[in-house]
């Protein structure tokens, strides 16, 4: 088969020998695989995150040196079944697989392990506990979009947003806007999209977002208006202050009418920010900048080290949550959401490219401007990105 592989940094199209299953595996055609923004990563910094893998117990992370079939956003076609499976879908059904599978005792992650090649590929391995057919018609050059928009409904139900709250997207590349994406099927009423290219202004807009800031000229904190946030330490002593000498005359204790307040939600008013650029010095920044009380959602994958300030986000109590991929769950959620319409998703996809346009198509990533999510098919001899 036909596959395109990066190793050293270099990515080139080979043919490698076509895949076969192994027990309870499934072998599908590739009709299309979306280029990460991981994928851009790791092409450069492989080695960094697999160190901090290791660290936590899992070795199976790609080297630069060894040669990878990138890609673990794919939809296809179900071609062979392996031993010990159940074979209830029919062979040409499409369908989508949670990217994961099994080698021995051990699972890898599809398109980021030398183990388990990806989807930059005509064929690709999948569990077949982990696949699922396309419902209610569902066209696959929409479902292609079902693992990248698991990840944005994944940081969204950790950050715990309701929806009257004000959510702030901070960057709006294919991380942000599938936050951008969920948070409007969540029903946020308020979702301010800030990223510095026009183009993926844009994007935000076709999305959903309620307001889009160009941060080199408005700041994403000040642009919902004033909606009660505090926006310095006084200002929250003050409102302890003022609370205290509003409570003391009352004919009953305070301290229970202050209890009661807090069970009805009473507490300072604060956004909720989703950090989705993943590149040093971003963090610090929006710390620095968010209201006071903030709840910060990392979501954004930074591969170098990088430094915060601790005393900053302990003067203003900044909740800081991390977030990684997604579960099973949230990623069947996801594919029913999207065929239910659920979800305004399409304008994510900005591009198409074959197999022999893949490296191109990641110089045209690196550079923000109209595309956000490149989608390479591997039927296409495309050799440079097309407008979907």
């Amino acid at each position: 088969m036909k596959a395109v592989t990066c190793q050293n940094s270099d990515l080139q199209l080979v043919d490698l020998p076509d895949p076969r299953p192994g027990p309870g595996q499934v072998v599908i055609n590739v009709l299309g695989c979306g280029i990460c923004g991981s994928d851009l990563h790791v092409r450069q910094h492989a080695d960094a995150e697999a160190d901090v893998l290791a660290e936590i117990g899992y070795d199976g992370f790609m080297r630069s040196d060894q040669q990878v079939v990138l890609g673990h956003e794919f939809v296809g076609q179900v071609a062979d079944y392996g031993p010990g499976t159940r074979r209830k879908i029919a062979t040409g059904t499409p369908v989508v697989a949670v990217p994961l599978i099994r080698r021995a005792d051990e699972m890898h992650a599809i398109g980021l392990s030398a183990a388990a090649p990806g989807g930059y590929a005509e064929q690709v391995v999948v569990e077949e506990s982990l696949m699922f057919t396309l419902p209610n018609g569902l066209s696959p050059k929409l479902a292609v979009l079902t693992e990248p928009l698991a990840v944005g409904r994944h940081a969204v139900r950790r950050a715990e947003v309701r929806r009257s709250d004000v959510a702030i997207v901070i960057g709006c590349g294919p991380v942000g806007l599938a936050v951008i994406c969920m948070l409007k099927a969540q029903g946020v009423a308020a979702v301010v999209a800030s990223d510095f290219s026009d183009g993926r202004r844009q994007l935000a807009a076709a999305c959903g977002a309620d307001i889009v800031v160009d941060p080199g000229g408005e700041s994403p904190y000040e642009a919902p208006g004033d909606r009660g946030f505090l926006r310095s330490l006084p200002a929250a002593v003050g409102l302890a202050i003022g609370t205290m000498e509003k409570l003391r005359p009352m004919p009953v204790p305070w301290q229970h009418v202050w209890r009661i307040g807090e069970k009805l939600g009473g507490k300072p008013k604060h956004p909720v920010i989703f950090e989705c650029v993943g590149v040093p010095g971003i963090l610090d920044g929006i710390i620095a900048s968010a209201p006071l009380y903030s709840r910060v959602v990392v979501a954004g994958v930074c591969m170098e080290p990088d430094t915060i300030r601790p005393m900053m986000a302990v003067n203003k109590e900044i909740d800081l949550r991390f977030v990684m991929g997604y579960t099973p769950l949230e990623f069947s959620d996801t594919l029913h959401m999207l065929a239910e319409g659920k979800v305004r998703a399409a304008p994510i996809a900005t591009g198409t490219v074959g197999l022999p346009g893949v490296a191109a198509a990641f110089d045209t990533l690196a550079a923000p401007g109209k595309h956000a999510k490149i989608i390479i098919e591997p039927a296409s001899s495309a050799t440079e990105p097309t407008a979907s």
